[in-house]
């Protein structure tokens, strides 16, 4: 992993291959971002002529010609600004998108403004985001793959301060939090199957001082798990249910994370079209970021007990798959007439959800690549959350904020919610074509427990459709590349510190 040092230098005596310099977009041109030495001053006065606009994401390299130690200056674009202080998240695409063009440099100094020490922890955080790349499978090729930055140097004039060494380290946290989900995410499905993906969850465990449990597919046929038995009887692979639990004395809250792990989904009997199936290992991207989330609360020390479920299945046309009109008994005993093979993240998360209550949390968090529909409604970069009471879906868009990730509230509508109604079952996996992530989400409520018995209030839940940002089909952007984003992990951790300080 890239390291990071806080470096008592400026911009000109800055011990770096390159310098990461901020440029803003201004109705009147390029501005420059920087106080400059002297033997660097013709800068602002070239911008023009080298192409530079300020525009997020943009990154153009020029020589120092002598002006500094460094041997080039990267001119990252932070967009339009207000005054000289660009916004957190902001500060952490422009150092992203550096440090993903500085790919084969040993050190990148960043010299991006910072008013405060959490914009100077933006930076860092994003220049580590961007500086990953997965190159396992890379033999023949992998000497053309330039290797990430080796080291992330930010310039600041108090190195030794306590407050900027602590959120710097919180920042390393969360970078190798995101890349082993990326890593997850990226994963073949070859490899990267129910039972491997457990092995991982155990490994992290012994590693990072968790508790681990696991359910095979004997365990889970024989306990009723019938959602995830039933979508994992398609594949020779069998499913997984996975714990993962952070437990520190004196935890100030509980709270729960449940993660759809579909390790492939070909959408069963329900197939998908092959085009559609192209990117379907991602379908555990829900799944990796509860498991990183736990991870990494640990790594922090966090005052929350905080359990990850993992449900992990293979979602395959098999001649033991389920079919549509099909009937399962979840775990707890509700009965769901299946209609389509391809909602199958639904009846894994409802096993999940029921298995999370019996804990009796204070919050539930589910998080799931669930829905097209997402994408339909919200493009690819930004999530949605639903959650029954108001308040707390807005917790969760507030952290989000806070972390630089994108998510959007949206209504669970009761009209909906007779759509799913069933002449022979509980209740179906499937309703109202139009809303479709809604109704999905007001399938899951059913699956969250209550704090007390029959018509007290169900436990706090949000659910959070992550289907079109856990993976970048299209070009890299900010700190973050093609493939696997690793998305809801930061927001995740950031929930968790805010629940410690309840």
């Amino acid at each position: 992993m890239t390291s990071v040092n806080l470096v008592n230098k400026d911009v000109a005596s800055a011990p770096a291959d390159a310098v990461v310099l901020a440029v803003a977009a201004t109705d009147d041109g390029p501005r420059l971002l920087a106080d400059l030495p002297r033997a660097l001053r013709w800068l602002p006065g070239a911008l023009g002529s080298l192409g530079v606009t300020g525009a997020a994401d943009e990154v153009v390299k020029v020589p120092s010609a002598g002006g500094a130690t460094a041997g080039v200056l990267v001119l990252a674009g932070v967009g339009r600004t207000t005054g000289d202080r660009p916004g957190r998240e902001a500060l952490r695409r422009a150092a992203g998108a550096a440090a993903r063009a500085c790919a084969g440099l040993q050190v990148l100094a960043l010299g991006l403004p910072a008013g405060d020490v959490e914009d100077a922890v933006a930076a860092v955080e994003g220049a580590l985001l961007g500086a990953y790349a997965y190159s396992p499978y890379k033999e023949r090729t992998a000497a053309a793959q330039k290797a990430p930055v080796a080291e992330v140097a930010l310039l600041t004039t108090s190195p030794r301060d306590k407050e900027l060494k602590a959120g710097v380290e919180r920042a390393r946290v969360l970078a190798d939090a995101v890349a082993a989900a990326r890593d997850l995410v990226n994963a073949p499905p070859v490899d990267l199957y129910p039972e491997s993906f457990a092995d991982v969850a155990v490994a992290a465990g012994k590693e990072h001082g968790l508790k681990v449990k696991v359910l095979d597919d004997v365990a889970l046929a024989k306990g009723g798990y019938g959602g995830l038995t039933g979508v994992g009887k398609g594949s020779t692979r069998g499913p997984r249910l996975v714990s993962v639990t952070w437990s520190p004395r004196g935890a100030a809250a509980k709270v729960a994370l449940v993660g759809k792990g579909i390790t492939f989904d070909s959408g069963g009997l329900s197939i998908k079209p092959a085009a559609s199936m192209e990117t379907m290992k991602c379908d555990m991207g829900g799944a990796a970021a509860v498991l990183q989330a736990v991870v990494a609360a640990a790594r922090l020390k966090l005052p929350v007990e905080v359990t990850a479920w993992l449900c992990l299945a293979e979602n395959m046309p098999g001649g033991g798959a389920m079919r549509p009109s099909d009937v399962i008994t979840t775990y707890g005993g509700r009965t769901v007439e299946v209609l389509n093979t391809d909602a199958e993240g639904r009846l894994v998360l409802a096993d999940g959800l029921v298995s999370a209550s019996e804990q009796q949390p204070d919050l539930i968090l589910d998080v799931a690549t669930l829905t097209g529909a997402q994408m339909v409604a919200l493009g690819s970069r930004v999530s949605a959350v639903m959650a029954d009471d108001p308040q707390v879906g807005q917790r969760v868009v507030a952290a989000a904020e806070r972390s630089g990730e994108q998510f959007w509230p949206m209504p669970l509508p009761e009209e909906l919610r007779a759509s799913l109604d069933s002449p022979v079952a509980d209740i179906a996996n499937m309703g109202e074509r139009y809303g479709g992530m809604l109704v999905a989400g007001l399938f899951l409520r059913e699956f969250v427990g209550r704090t007390g018995g029959e018509g007290s209030p169900r436990i706090p839940w949000a659910h959070l459709d992550i289907a079109g940002p856990a993976f970048n089909e299209g070009k890299p952007w900010g700190y973050t590349g093609k493939g696997g984003t690793g998305v809801a992990v930061r927001t995740l951790v950031q929930v968790l510190e805010d629940a410690g300080k309840r």
